[in-house]
């Protein structure tokens, strides 16, 4: 995502020409572009993706469990 934030702001630099990437060829500022599509087609087919989904989804399920414990008075378990 900040790959496609940089390559905007390149972008909005180009077409307004403000500094020195107005002086820029065009295939340097859409260079971003192409690096920005080819992770996330490498983020997607190796499945680092979905990984960092459930990875997220899990710490949020071992949170919640672990405020309902606390709720209870049970000590959660500290991960091993």
């Amino acid at each position: 995502m900040y790959l496609l934030g940089l390559s905007l702001l390149i972008l909005a630099l180009k077409y307004f020409e403000i500094g020195p990437v107005a002086a820029w060829s065009w295939w340097w500022v859409l260079a971003p572009f192409g690096a920005t599509a080819l992770w996330w087609a490498w983020a997607d087919s190796t499945g680092y993706t979905k990984r960092k989904a459930m990875e997220k989804m899990d710490q949020r399920k071992q949170d919640r469990i672990n405020k309902h414990k606390e709720a209870l008075g049970i000590q959660p378990r500290k991960p091993r």
